[in-house]
């Protein structure tokens, strides 16, 4: 992965990269969130991105994160467009016996979580994050060859340039090493719908 293509938005203060790899180490209180349900705004989570127009590929990276210890430790995917318009895809440390495996999908403003319930004893995932023009794919998977659905969506801002990537967050008094590795982009693994052909407008 050519990470001379990355920008920060929200340089953390403390990160590696060496090589393929990508290590961050999170602050406390920091977060992505906008609005549902818990009705406040939170938008300084670090985020590593590229950008590009191709509208159609999968974006792989693995996580790993033997360090998460406290209740919304976090890191993962991101497709990060501005503070009202993102998804992303983790792992979120809940206790000792549990964590959820879940996305966020955020448009106009405001979230959604979607979860899953997984043990507490897994500390690395794979993601991909896959693009067919302005709808979305995020999948999951435990050894890098067979991957889960997690998510389909739409994004409303999402048909143009874009911007995708890693993350990694603690939301609350809390902070942990984030290690990514094993990036790549391919063609789009996603692969067109063979049921129900498209409505003609």
């Amino acid at each position: 992965m050519d990470f001379s293509k990355f920008k920060w938005t929200r340089e953390p203060e403390s990160y590696k990269i060496n090589g393929d790899v990508v290590e961050i180490v999170t602050k406390p209180h920091t977060d992505l969130w906008q609005r549902t349900y818990y009705h406040f705004r939170n938008d300084n989570a670090p985020v590593f991105q590229m950008e590009t127009e191709e509208k159609y590929f999968s974006f792989v990276v693995k996580t790993q994160f033997d360090d998460s210890h406290h209740r919304f430790d976090q890191c993962g995917i991101v497709m990060y467009l501005d503070s009202e318009n993102w998804l992303k895809g983790s792992i979120e440390y809940e206790n000792e016996e549990y964590q959820h495996l879940g996305s966020v999908v955020t448009n106009q403003g405001y979230s959604d979580w979607a979860t899953t319930v997984i043990d507490a004893s897994v500390k690395s995932m794979w993601y991909r994050f896959s693009r067919r023009e302005d709808d979305y794919c995020i999948e999951c998977s435990t050894d890098g060859k067979v991957f889960n659905q997690m998510r389909v969506c739409h994004m409303h801002k999402g048909a143009g340039k874009i911007k995708f990537g890693i993350y990694a967050c603690s939301p609350e008094d809390s902070s942990f090493k984030a290690v990514f590795s094993d990036m790549q982009i391919t063609e789009c693994k996603w692969k067109a719908h063979d049921g129900q052909k498209p409505d003609e407008d």
